[in-house]
């Protein structure tokens, strides 16, 4: 029996840079990890994926902690996609929920597992888009291990729907799963592999599986409480909160929005900065 994970309501989480003395002194005598979703965590949620461009100064927020510390961004995006986005070189990046994973100097990880799926996804593509191309506001994104199907141009008397065909398909492709987000259904391969199994996977990978490491991970979305779940004793997780409304959520902090993602982020380059100087 998987282990239950205590779940918190968001609005009783406390504010990360509220509690900033608090966080400073779990990360004494550690080194910090930090890991971040692109979509709603760096970005505000925007009507088209292409439109989630990054700041200049939230880009230069994570340049400047990814000189103090390990960086990786994880995301459901792929891995190109997300790379160019970002625009930096010395981080790390976990693309399609961890399934293409790349570093610094050609480093590179790709789940070969997922590449298995990559024809019933090709066959549910195309059923997707016969079945809900005829639905105003629909958008079917292609990635390389998923399928994403945007619904948030929708008519909110149109979204079930999507979900209705969506469902249809997935009772086509046995070998593949549904999962959730903002406004948006996800067609994944059905294997034991997810955000939370990506963080676990680059720990390890990165030589960051030890005591001294205090890894810390900010996500908007369900997917992200994977994540949230595995760091749940080992770690520290920041949901980042946006205009879904509120929900339960297994990490121990909030932050409002991106702008607090980056001020937060500032804040730990800050405090890595200065215990630098001090070692």
């Amino acid at each position: 029996m998987a282990e239950t994970i205590e779940k918190e309501k968001v609005t009783a989480l406390p504010s990360a840079l509220d509690r900033i003395g608090e966080i400073k002194k779990r990360t004494e005598q550690k080194r910090i990890a930090v890991f971040l979703d692109y979509d709603g965590t760096l970005t505000p949620i925007v009507e088209r994926p292409e439109d989630a461009a990054l700041s200049n100064e939230t880009r230069q927020a994570v340049r400047k902690l990814a000189e103090q510390c390990t960086v990786a961004v994880v995301s459901g995006r792929d891995l190109k996609d997300v790379q160019q986005l970002v625009g930096i070189d010395d981080i790390f990046f976990a693309g399609s929920h961890g399934f293409d994973i790349a570093g610094p100097k050609d480093w590179r990880l790709q789940n070969e597992k997922g590449t298995e799926f990559i024809p019933d996804l090709d066959q549910a593509e195309r059923e997707l888009h016969a079945r809900i191309d005829k639905i105003d506001g629909v958008l079917v994104e292609r990635k390389k291990f998923s399928i994403a199907v945007h619904f948030r141009q929708v008519e909110e008397n149109k979204a079930a729907q999507v979900e209705q065909h969506v469902d249809r398909v997935l009772e086509e492709h046995k070998r593949l799963r549904k999962g959730f987000g903002k406004k948006v259904y996800e067609l994944q391969p059905e294997i034991d592999w997810h955000k939370g199994k990506a963080l676990l996977w680059l720990l390890e990978a990165l030589n960051l599986n030890e005591s001294i490491v205090l890894p810390i991970y900010i996500g908007d979305d369900l997917t992200d409480e994977d994540a949230f779940d595995v760091l749940k004793d080992r770690g520290i997780g920041v949901f980042v909160k946006g205009d879904e409304g509120p929900r339960r959520s297994s990490a121990q902090y909030t932050l409002e929005d991106p702008d607090e993602v980056r001020r937060f982020l500032q804040t730990l380059a800050e405090l890595e900065q200065v215990e630098e100087l001090k070692s």
